[in-house]
């Protein structure tokens, strides 16, 4: 299988230099939007060109209380163990993201919880783990722009065994503070009476060599699905922080994250296009300099 051959959004890679093998978890519904949500699936590689799979890493129960919306599964090792963050929903339920955990990175997961780590009663999407430089976890999400209108990323700080909050809900940025983000014509471009929407989508945090963290997150650019770079002024989850005022991809991609090859290189990985059968995973070479990154040339 190459790789123009999987059909995933919101790509994920794990390198395991014990095996010298990539695994790729994602979004691999066929059917993203709606119906019953079947699982998660992942792949495996040597050389992020050719792969095996899929493997069936997740199947919910008959009591699994989300039915639909099964979205960006993110795998992280944290004490020991592989924890996966990933979004569900379920009718009359807000979209929320639920933890699960495996002894192997292939799995089976089983969730950790009965339900998600995300506030209850707000619509949430896209939660990573974020380890801070004493060690302790936090979930970094999107507050939907479905519920608020103008998407937000918050990070709350989690217990040490990751099954609850250990804090409020820290506020870090709204959607449209970014110069580079276009309000979207969404829900109803005629209506004459609505609320500006604006879009937060898939955080992920990466601490620079210089010691800066920087976060990669999504939005709607000028030429569509972008994704860009918010960087922390004082290096901690809380920031406060800034908006680049370009994005880092620009058009008809995202939902990206950061790995490190097995030959040393810094890689960007991301979805596109951005439309639902034809998403399948890019991976572009990156490089820091000083207190950012840039794409290869």
């Amino acid at each position: 299988m190459k790789t123009n051959d999987i059909q995933i959004r919101d790509p994920f890679v794990v390198p395991i230099e014990e095996e010298v093998i990539y695994y790729l978890f994602g979004t691999t519904d066929a059917n993203v939007w709606s119906g019953k949500g079947k699982g998660f699936d992942c792949y495996k590689s040597s050389d992020l060109l050719e792969w095996d799979g899929p493997i069936p890493v997740f199947r919910p129960s008959p009591t699994f209380w989300a039915t639909t919306n099964f979205w960006a599964p993110e795998v992280h090792r944290f004490n020991g163990r592989f924890y996966m963050f990933a979004s569900f929903k379920a009718d009359n339920q807000y979209r929320g993201t639920q933890i699960l955990v495996s002894d192997s990175l292939s799995g089976p997961y089983e969730p950790i919880t009965d339900g998600p780590v995300t506030p209850p009663d707000w619509q949430c999407l896209d939660g990573t783990l974020h380890v801070d430089r004493d060690g302790h976890p936090w979930i970094v999400f999107c507050h939907e722009w479905v519920q608020i209108h103008n998407g937000a990323v918050y990070a709350m700080r989690l217990s040490s065994d990751l099954r609850q909050p250990a804090g409020r809900p820290v506020f870090l940025f709204n959607a449209s503070e970014c110069p580079w983000v276009r309000r979207t014509t969404w829900p109803d471009e005629a209506s004459r009476h609505r609320f500006p929407t604006y879009v937060t989508d898939g955080p992920f945090l990466h601490r620079l060599a210089s010691g800066s963290l920087i976060m990669l997150w999504s939005s709607m650019g000028s030429k569509g699905y972008a994704m860009g770079i918010a960087r922390s002024q004082t290096g901690d989850v809380t920031g406060p922080w800034r908006q680049e005022a370009e994005p880092l991809w620009a058009e008809d991609g995202g939902h990206g994250m950061i790995f490190r090859t097995f030959d040393g290189r810094l890689m960007l990985t991301f979805h596109r296009p951005n439309h639902n059968p034809e998403e399948r995973p890019v991976f572009v070479e990156i490089e820091e300099a000083g207190d950012d990154i840039r794409i290869k040339t």
